[in-house]
C-alpha cells in the first residue's frame, strides 16, 4: 500500500507522539496569535469561541495526512482547501498566499523544535524530510511561492517571521481565550512550553522571557519514561474536555 508519508519517516515518529504534538500545538498557538492574517481565523468566530478545539482540528487534519494512504491523504488535503475556499467566498476576499505558507512553515518548524526539545537533535536529512512532506501538502493546495528545498525554507521562514508577525488586539484577545479555556495553572504551563519552542521573534513580541522553568521538569519527565509512568503524569494535567483526544494521539 502506498502512503503519503513513508512508514519509516521521521514525520510519522514525531506526529505519532502526543507529547510532541502538544508542544507543536503550544508553539502554533503563540504564532497564530501574532500572525497578521489572524483576522481570518476570527472571521467565522470559531477560533475565539473555542481556541483549543480549533487548534486540535488543525492537528487532526495534519495527522490524518501523515498516517493515511496516498489517495486518502490527497482527499484530506483537498477537503482543507475546499474549507478555506468556502471561507473566502463568505468573506468575499482571498486568503493571502503568504498566510498559507506561514501555516505550513509553522508545521515544519514546530515539528523540528518540539522533537528536539523532547527527544534529540535531528539530522539535516531528517529536517529536510519534514520540510518535504509539508511542502507536498502545499503543492497539493496550489500554494504559490513555496521554497524548493530545506535551505530555501530556512531563509523564507526567517523572512516570514520578520515580516508577518504583529502583536495586535487579536493577540491580546486570543491569549485571554487561552487562559479562559485552560485555567490559570495550565495557562502558565502553556506559556512555559512556548518559551521552549518558539523562535526568538515570537518570544520577543509576546514578551515570554528566557527563563526556562520547565527544563528540570522535562528532565524528570524524560526519566519517568524508564518507569513507564510518563503518560500517567502527562494525562493528569490535561484539560478534561480534551484528555481523550490527546491520549488518542499516541495510538499511531
Amino acid at each position: 500500500m502506498k502512503y503519503f508519508v513513508n512508514e519509516g519517516s521521521i514525520v510519522r515518529k514525531i506526529w505519532g507522539q502526543a507529547d510532541a504534538i502538544l508542544f507543536i500545538f503550544a508553539g502554533a498557538s503563540a504564532e497564530f496569535a501574532l500572525n497578521k492574517a489572524v483576522d481570518w481565523l476570527y472571521f467565522t468566530g470559531r477560533l475565539p469561541a473555542d481556541p483549543l478545539g480549533r487548534l486540535f482540528s488543525t492537528v487532526a487534519y495534519a495527522r490524518q495526512i501523515v498516517f493515511s494512504e496516498y489517495d486518502a491523504a490527497l482527499n484530506a488535503i483537498d477537503k482543507i482547501t475546499a474549507i478555506h475556499q468556502g471561507v473566502e467566498q463568505q468573506r468575499g476576499a482571498s486568503i493571502p498566499d503568504w498566510a498559507y505558507r506561514d501555516v505550513l512553515f509553522m508545521l515544519v518548524d514546530y515539528s523540528i523544535r518540539s522533537f528536539e526539545v523532547l527527544e534529540r537533535k535531528l539530522t539535516e536529512d531528517e529536517k529536510s524530510e519534514i520540510f518535504r512532506v509539508f511542502n507536498l501538502v502545499g503543492d497539493r493546495m496550489h500554494i504559490s511561492g513555496l521554497p524548493g528545498n530545506y535551505e530555501d525554507w530556512r531563509t523564507m521562514r526567517d523572512e516570514h517571521l520578520n515580516e508577518n508577525l504583529l502583536k495586535s488586539d487579536f493577540t491580546v484577545d486570543l491569549y485571554k481565550q487561552y487562559k479562559k479555556h485552560l485555567g490559570p495553572i495550565r495557562y502558565q504551563l502553556l506559556l512555559q512550553v512556548q518559551v521552549l519552542v518558539v523562535p526568538e521573534q515570537v518570544n520577543k513580541l509576546l514578551a515570554l522571557g528566557n527563563f526556562r522553568v520547565l527544563d528540570p521538569v522535562l528532565s524528570v519527565y524524560k526519566l519517568s519514561r524508564f518507569f513507564g509512568i510518563e503518560k500517567f503524569i502527562r494525562n493528569g494535567i490535561l484539560p478534561k474536555d480534551y484528555k481523550k483526544q490527546v491520549i488518542a494521539l499516541d495510538s499511531a
